[in-house]
Order: C-alpha cells, then sequence, then structure tokens
C-alpha cells in the first residue's frame, strides 16, 4: 500500500515562505509524475504544480513565478517552496501520485493522495 505524507504547512505571515514536503512509503515516485493540489474552504479541490518523472514542470497561474515544485527520487520526497505566500494561499495542500511518468493535470489521472497540510497566511 503506497501512501503518501505531507508536512510543513502551518501558519505564516503573508509574504512569508513554506516548503511543503511529500514523502512516499509502501512504493517509489521514481517512475511516476507528481503534483501538488490544493483545497480551500468553500472551493474545489485545484491544481497548483506538477512535475514530471524526469524533472519539466507545469503550474497554475496562481502559482508560477511564486512557487518551485521540486523532486528527489532517491529520497522519494517531493517539495514545493512557496515564496510571497498571500491570504489567497490559503489551503488544505495535498500531494498526489499520477498513473503515469507525464504531467497530470485532472484529479482523477492521480491514484495516490495525502492527508494534507494546512498552510495559513495571515494579512
Amino acid at each position: 500500500q503506497v501512501q503518501l505524507v505531507e508536512s510543513g504547512g502551518g501558519l505564516v505571515q503573508a509574504g512569508g515562505s513554506l516548503k511543503l514536503s511529500c514523502v512516499a512509503s509502501g512504493g517509489t515516485f521514481s517512475n511516476y509524475a507528481l503534483a501538488w493540489f490544493r483545497q480551500a474552504l468553500g472551493k474545489e479541490r485545484e491544481f497548483v504544480a506538477a512535475i514530471s518523472r524526469l524533472g519539466p514542470t507545469r503550474y497554475a497561474d496562481s502559482a508560477k513565478g511564486r512557487f518551485t515544485i521540486s523532486r528527489d527520487n532517491a529520497k522519494n520526497t517531493m517539495y514545493l517552496q512557496m515564496d510571497s505566500l498571500t491570504s489567497e494561499d490559503t489551503a488544505v495542500y495535498y500531494c498526489a501520485r499520477a498513473r503515469g511518468i507525464t504531467i497530470m493535470l485532472s484529479q482523477g489521472d492521480y491514484n495516490y493522495w495525502g492527508q494534507g497540510t494546512q498552510v495559513t497566511v495571515s494579512s
């Protein structure tokens, strides 16, 4: 059974930074694309960023220029560096593993999910 565990969330002041981590157990990241999604109160879960098996990335417009997704396959870990945070970034952030090696944008293309980590940005 593949398990994904996010960490690194918390409370941060507007303009600050956080780095989220996602660690896999019971499986590996190396052969799959990975992604971060988030869900704010009253909103649908939305795509944030994704990274393919070998490194190419894609970002939501809201994240482009501020967030950086990366992966360390040897450590079975994915990261999301978030800078210049605003209150609009407040949400539960989820990591997910895709069904294939290329970047996927639909939630249905990801078959393993973490429990989520809360990010709260104060004004």
